[in-house]
């Protein structure tokens, strides 16, 4: 069973909405899997989600735990995830649609606000931008904080000039 939690645009008609998202354990032990950890033992946000233009704004923040292997030692160890959840969506269809998602190309300019995104239908899903948010603060390469990446390079010449060195030392000889 995939846990969802949404909320209806029309909903927002009632005024701001705040929400205590705590996905269930088995859903955390899939979002582990696919995200390629070892595990995600917890993980909580709350999201406060308000009416903008014919759409919504949501911001708010998540926490929690991930185990990673580490990239230096290759034990798995536990830290601390966070991030801030900051996104404005907009109906299907709507006038407020970025032109870019229309036409097709996208024309990024990185000092401008994020376009809203577009939703399917009138139902935005909590836990797929949980999920996406928390995809994105995942370090791709973890390191375990007392870990020490400790390389010394070998003592003997092995490049292949060298082996071609010692070929001629021995026929001179």
């Amino acid at each position: 069973m995939i846990w969802t939690s949404s909320i209806r645009l029309s909903d927002l008609a009632r005024g701001v909405q705040t929400l205590d998202l705590v996905p269930p354990a088995a859903t955390l032990a899939a979002w582990g899997k696919t995200l390629g950890l070892v595990s995600l033992p917890d993980m909580q946000a709350r999201i406060t989600v308000r009416s903008w233009l014919d759409g919504a704004e949501l911001s708010g923040r998540f926490q929690g735990h991930v185990e990673q292997v580490c990239g230096v030692s290759l034990d798995p160890f536990i830290q601390v995830i966070s991030g801030e959840i900051d996104l404005r969506v907009v109906p299907q269809g709507s006038a407020n649609t970025p032109i870019e998602a229309l036409a097709g190309e996208v024309d990024l300019d990185p000092e401008a606000p994020d376009p809203p995104d577009v939703l399917d239908g009138d139902v935005i899903d909590l836990a797929h931008i949980l999920f996406e948010h928390l995809a994105l603060a995942i370090d791709p390469f973890p390191r375990k904080p007392d870990a020490v990446f400790d390389y010394s390079a070998p003592s003997a010449d092995l490049s292949p000039f060298s082996v071609l060195k010692q070929l001629k030392e021995k026929d001179q000889s």
